[in-house]
C-alpha cells in the first residue's frame, strides 16, 4: 500500500444539532503524483461532511482533511456509539483502496410532547379522554402516570399506568374521569384537572384539561318540582283545617193525622252480572282488486318489457380484496384513498402506496376492507375535529369508510385493528418523507400519521 493515514481523534462525542471536527491526515508513500477520493461510509454517513473532497498528493507528501459531525436534534440520531468509515480511493492505483475506521458518539437528549384529545371532556357521571404521547427524543422513554386536581374532586383510572416509548414512536394513554359528588340540580361546572407524565430524576410534566360536570336535573326543573311540593302541601292543610258554616232553611213539617202503612214486601235481589261475551271477529281486510290487465297475454301496457340497464359497480377495497382472495385465499388488505382534487383512487393492496407524494394534495377519506383477519376497525384524526366520534368497523370482505369527501378537511392520520394478529401503518406526512413502518400488537391498534396541526396525511401503506 501507497497510502499512510492518521484519524486524530479516532473517538469524538457529539451533541445532537450540535456539531464537532475530527482531523483526518494522509501522506503519499508512493513514487508518483496521486489524486485521493474521500467518500464517508457507516450509518452515520448522511451526518459526516469532508472538506476537500479530494486531494492531490506528490510523492513524499502529507495532506489534512476535516471530518465534521452534524447529527440532527431528531429521533433519528440515536444516542451511543457509532462507528463510522471513510473510503480513501486513489486514481491512479484504484485496486489500493482503504477504509479509515473511527468513531463518534451521539449523546443523549429528551424531549417529549404531550396532548389531551379532546382537552374539554363533558358528562353527568364520567369523562373518557386520551392522552397522546410523544417521544421525540434519541433515547426510550420510561413513565408513569397519574392524575390531579386542586379539591380532590375526581378520580382518576389510566390504561396503561406506565409506558415505555422508543425514539420517534407515540403512545396514547386511556383515562377515565369520575366525580367524587353528582349534582343533582344546578347548572354545570367547570372542574380543570391535569394528567402528569412522571420521568426519573425529572420533574413531573402536566397536561391540561377540564372536565364539565352538568347537573343531572335542570334548574328549572327543580324550581318547579318545588313549587308543585309546595302547592301540594298547602292544599293538603286546607283541606283537613277548614270546615265550612251550613245554615238551613228548611222547615219542619207537621205531623200527619193518618200513619202510613209500613210495607210487608222485601226488595227484589239485584240482577245477576251480565257474562263476558266473546268479541265478534275483526272484518277481513278487503282483497284488492288487481289492475285491469290487458288482452295480449296479461302484461300490463301492452308493450315488450324494456330491460334495464345494468348498474355500474364501484371498485371499493371490498371488491378488490374479494378478487385478491379468490385468487390467493388468506390474510389480505386492500385500500384507497380520496384525494383533494382528484377524487377517489383505483384500490391498491398489502402494501402498495395509495395517495400522492410531494403534489400537496392531502387525503380526505380512506376506504379499507381486508380477508383472512376476523375483521377489522379504523378511526380517522381529522383537520379541526381531531378524532371522529366513533371507530369504524366491519367484517372480512366489507368496506369501511373514514375521513370527510368533499368537506375540505383534511385527514392528518388514521388508526386500525384487526381482529386477530398484527397489522402494519408506515405514512407519509405533508413537507416529511415517509414514517417508519410501524405495527401493533395482536388484538392492538396502530396509528400513522401525525398530531401536529396544519400538517396532512399525503399517503400510506398498510399490511396485515
Amino acid at each position: 500500500m501507497s497510502l499512510w493515514t492518521s484519524l486524530e481523534p479516532a473517538s469524538t462525542t457529539v451533541d445532537p444539532g450540535d456539531t464537532t471536527t475530527v482531523r483526518l491526515r494522509i501522506r503519499n508513500t508512493g513514487d508518483v503524483v496521486d489524486e485521493y477520493r474521500f467518500v464517508p461510509v457507516g450509518d452515520v454517513a448522511p451526518y459526516l461532511t469532508i472538506e476537500p473532497s479530494c486531494i492531490r498528493l506528490f510523492p513524499g507528501t502529507t495532506g489534512t482533511l476535516h471530518l465534521t459531525f452534524s447529527p440532527p436534534r431528531t429521533p433519528d440520531a440515536i444516542a451511543g456509539p457509532h462507528p463510522y468509515g471513510v473510503q480513501v480511493v486513489p486514481t491512479e492505483q484504484s485496486g489500493a483502496t482503504t477504509v479509515v475506521e473511527g468513531n463518534v458518539s451521539f449523546t443523549p437528549f429528551t424531549e417529549v410532547r404531550t396532548e389531551l384529545v379532546p382537552p374539554t371532556v363533558k358528562g353527568w357521571f364520567r369523562g373518557r379522554p386520551k392522552l397522546a404521547i410523544d417521544n421525540l427524543g434519541n433515547t426510550r422513554l420510561t413513565a408513569s402516570l397519574a392524575g390531579s386536581d386542586n379539591g380532590d374532586s375526581l378520580s382518576y383510572e389510566l390504561f396503561p399506568a406506565s409506558v415505555q416509548i422508543e425514539p420517534g414512536r407515540a403512545a396514547f394513554v386511556d383515562a377515565r374521569l369520575k366525580p367524587r359528588r353528582i349534582i343533582w340540580f344546578g347548572p354545570k361546572q367547570e372542574r380543570p384537572y391535569a394528567l402528569g407524565l412522571q420521568r426519573s430524576g425529572t420533574a413531573r410534566l402536566d397536561t391540561e384539561g377540564t372536565y364539565v360536570q352538568r347537573g343531572l336535573l335542570p334548574l328549572w326543573l327543580a324550581t318547579v318540582l318545588s313549587g308543585v311540593l309546595a302547592l301540594a302541601i298547602a292544599l293538603t292543610v286546607l283541606w283537613f283545617a277548614y270546615q265550612p258554616s251550613v245554615r238551613t232553611l228548611a222547615q219542619e213539617q207537621p205531623q200527619s193525622v193518618a200513619a202510613h202503612a209500613i210495607p210487608t214486601t222485601e226488595p227484589s235481589k239485584p240482577p245477576a252480572l251480565p257474562t263476558a261475551e266473546a268479541p265478534a271477529a275483526a272484518p277481513s281486510a278487503p282483497v284488492p282488486e288487481s289492475p285491469a290487465e290487458e288482452k295480449d297475454g296479461g302484461k300490463p301496457g301492452g308493450g315488450e318489457e324494456k330491460e334495464e340497464p345494468a348498474e355500474t359497480v364501484e371498485n371499493t377495497a371490498a371488491v378488490a380484496v374479494t378478487k385478491l382472495n379468490e385468487r390467493t385465499p388468506g390474510r389480505h388488505i386492500c385500500y384507497r384513498a380520496y384525494v383533494r382534487g382528484t377524487g377517489w383512487q383505483d384500490p391498491v393492496c398489502d402494501g402498495l402506496t395509495s395517495g400522492t407524494e410531494g403534489q400537496d394534495r392531502p387525503v380526505e377519506s380512506i376506504n379499507i376492507a381486508v380477508s383472512g383477519t376476523n375483521g377489522m376497525a379504523a378511526n380517522g384524526y381529522i383537520e379541526n375535529t381531531d378524532w371522529e366520534p366513533k371507530w369504524k368497523g366491519a367484517e372480512n370482505l366489507k368496506d369501511v369508510y373514514i375521513g370527510t369527501p368533499d368537506q375540505e378537511a383534511f385527514m392528518r392520520g388514521l388508526a386500525i385493528s384487526v381482529g386477530e394478529g398484527s397489522v402494519c401503518v408506515t405514512a407519509r406526512v405533508h413537507t416529511q418523507e415517509w414514517q417508519q413502518k410501524a405495527c401493533s400488537d395482536p388484538g392492538g391498534y396502530k396509528f400513522g400519521g401525525t398530531l401536529i396541526k396544519d400538517l396532512s396525511l399525503e399517503a400510506f401503506k398498510l399490511i396485515v
